[in-house]
């Protein structure tokens, strides 16, 4: 019998770890070749990880919820055929300590080797405390640390995390702890009361700027449907109410006359289609103006850390794109403003219709500098959209419509049909100033209505 390792694969360049998020086979279970053995999630996207031989799972090494580096082995798959040489699982992906014990095996027996591997490997999966109650991720070493010290949910909630989308780290809360009860902490920590309690309903003063307001308790009758929030949704719920707790988002709008580019695109969908194997819609075709404007007001294009501004290189456009769900996920088109009109649309489509499917990869939603967000697909005429962080600004599209204009000629001034649309930009007011987040969306218009109905596709 052979043994064969299942790692976590390489996932995209900026992806180093993933969420364990349930196991499709049990210890026990027959597997074949390409068969999902479990399921794994990288901030929105979930995966899956399936097996590149047949055999049966013998030994499993992460829990549901457990946090996995990429070439940390999951599991343990045994087949037919002559035994190999496995390394234990939990000497890659238990700690750095069992590594150590390698280095120092000489004169050590196996057993005595195998029986640290083991001594490890329980101390690493032991259960810990259970967070489930908080909408906010905490990884499992975490947890672990915040059972041994005896830290309370609610104390938890309250230590600031400097880690992805605001995520506690090791390091986070270890400085935590350093200073927890020291008389020399310039910042006491209050301690959020514990969710079970029912406080009466009552007038409250408003909190200072930055404090995060708690929640009033819901009330819940034997009638109502209590509908638990789906992974996505927790992660979309933090990300939206950290943006607004992060940026002071003030908004542009204006109307745009978009009557050449129907016109224009009506005349040469069917030809594009027959020739490119594409549809054309009118997403590329803003997507392609609107990296052309960030290329004219490059300080859009950034990011801020601290009192610090990040101008970013390269032009990537998150585009915002609702799932069947309801949930909403943001596709990335690198390097944008390098592609003509065919490739934008052959990348549009291919995102969009991948993001509808779940199978984009972890590397595609990563590393957006700008994001575009089309409200008009379900009628809204305009929004106001909040940032995509680490960005600093987001351009909601409303619907088109075809609404009287006057509309002005050498010969005087008529009433017409003509083809509009509302541009709403919403942008980080501490970064961004009303000057440059209007001009940007003025400069989006006066592109699109100068576009060009005899343009050749």
């Amino acid at each position: 019998m052979a043994r064969i390792e299942l790692k976590l694969p390489q996932m995209g360049e900026s992806v180093a770890e993933a969420t364990v998020t349930s196991w499709l086979k049990e210890v026990g279970d027959t597997i074949e070749a390409d068969e999902a053995v479990l399921e794994i999630a990288t901030d929105k996207v979930d995966s899956e990880v399936p097996s590149e031989v047949d055999g049966v799972l013998v030994e499993k090494f992460f829990e549901v919820d457990a946090v996995a580096k990429v070439g940390d082995v999951l599991a343990i798959i045994e087949t037919e055929g002559e035994n190999e040489d496995v390394k234990e699982a939990s000497e890659e992906s238990a700690s750095t300590a069992v590594e150590t014990e390698k280095e120092e095996v000489n004169g050590t027996s196996v057993n005595e080797l195998e029986d640290n591997i083991s001594a490890i490997k329980e101390s690493v999966s032991a259960p810990v405390a259970d967070f489930n109650d908080s909408e906010r991720f905490y990884s499992p070493l975490v947890k672990n640390i915040a059972k041994e010290e005896n830290i309370s949910l609610g104390e938890l909630e309250t230590i600031s995390g400097t880690g992805k989308d605001g995520r506690v780290t090791k390091d986070d809360i270890l400085k935590y702890l350093e200073n927890r009860g020291s008389a020399s902490s310039t910042k006491p920590v209050s301690v959020a009361p514990e969710p079970t309690k029912k406080v009466e309903s009552q007038s409250k003063p408003t909190p200072p700027v930055g404090q995060t307001v708690q929640a009033s308790p819901v009330s819940v009758n034997g009638q109502d449907e209590v509908i638990e929030m789906t992974r996505m949704g927790k992660l979309i719920s933090h990300h939206m109410v950290q943006s607004v707790q992060t940026s002071a988002h003030v908004q542009s709008f204006i109307e745009v006359d978009v009557t050449n580019i129907w016109n224009w695109r009506n005349k040469v969908k069917n030809e594009f289609q027959k020739r490119e194997g594409e549809k054309l819609t009118f997403t590329p075709i803003f997507m392609q103006i609107i990296a052309k404007t960030i290329k004219d007001f490059p300080l859009i294009n950034i990011s801020v850390d601290g009192d610090k501004i990040i101008k970013k290189k390269n032009i990537n456009l998150g585009m915002a794109a609702a799932l069947p769900d309801g949930n909403l996920i943001v596709p990335v088109i690198k390097n944008a403003d390098q592609l003509n009109l065919v490739g934008m649309a052959k990348r549009v489509n291919d995102l969009a219709g991948r993001a509808r499917v779940n199978q984009l990869k972890p590397d595609e939603i990563q590393g957006g500098t700008y994001t575009v967000t089309n409200v008009g697909t379900f009628g809204s005429v305009m929004g106001t959209p909040i940032i995509n962080q680490p960005q600093v600004a987001i351009l909601a599209l409303g619907a088109i419509r075809k609404v009287p204009a006057v509309i002005e000629t050498p010969e005087g001034d008529f009433i017409g049909i003509r083809h509009k649309m509302f541009l709403s930009h919403s942008y980080d007011h501490r970064v961004v100033n009303g000057a440059l987040g209007g001009q940007f969306i003025q400069r989006v218009a006066e592109y699109l209505e100068a576009w060009d109905g005899d343009k050749e596709i």
